[in-house]
């Protein structure tokens, strides 16, 4: 899920116009880190295969090598400079300096799960490569995580959509697959959020005992 501002039937209506190449500009700068619906176009992309618009093989590929393109330049772009534009993003919404800073460890800590996994997460997604480049990850490490990150999330999108898009329609294919991009966004924040909080509770604890 990104910012949806382009609506279903306008994305099936490019899809159809353009095939692949729709499908692989939309992954690929979701992936750099620009709100577009990449995620619904290769939905999109995957229930015209059902219907034999589409080559399943191909737009399998094409996503795939899309998602991994998109990442792998945002993980240049976060690399070489990322650090300091979240800084000013920081800024502008008054996000005090050691906040951000606490976000980059806990990423840092789990930045090959975030890689693999962060593809399945509404609006990570979109920053995923970002944060690896401003943790500074092993380009190696993120190199296989990443590729197998946007194989698996490419296998599953482009099959599900393929296959469930012959039962059901594609508005609720698209439905079902944003409420659980939402979810995990949900569970990614609690699980990033509690214990900062739990950590902050108790140094502030420790410092009003002293």
């Amino acid at each position: 899920m990104s910012l949806e501002f382009v609506s279903l039937e306008k994305i099936q209506e490019i899809a159809r116009d353009f095939g692949y190449l729709a499908v692989f500009l939309g992954v690929l700068l979701e992936n750099v880190g620009l709100p577009l619906p990449g995620e619904t176009f290769t939905i999109v992309g995957g229930f015209l295969a059902g219907s034999g618009e589409l080559n399943y093989w191909f737009l399998l590929g094409d996503a795939i090598l899309s998602a991994f393109i998109g990442a792998t330049c945002g993980y240049a772009i976060g690399r070489y400079g990322g650090w300091q534009m979240l800084l000013k993003i920081g800024q502008f919404f008054r996000l005090p300096e050691v906040r951000l800073v606490e976000l980059k460890d806990k990423f840092s800590d789990n930045a090959s799960k975030a890689v693999f996994f962060g593809r399945f997460v509404a609006f990570l997604r979109m920053f995923v490569g970002l944060m690896a480049g401003i943790v500074q990850m092993p380009f190696g490490q993120f190199l296989g995580f990443n590729i197998a990150g946007a194989t698996v999330w490419a296998s599953v999108m482009v099959t599900v959509s393929f296959f469930i898009g012959r039962i059901v329609s594609l508005e609720q294919l698209v439905s079902w697959a944003a409420q659980f991009a939402l979810v995990a966004l949900v569970i990614a924040i609690a699980a990033i959020g509690i214990p900062l909080w739990l950590e902050s509770r108790q140094t502030k604890r420790s410092v009003e005992k002293d």
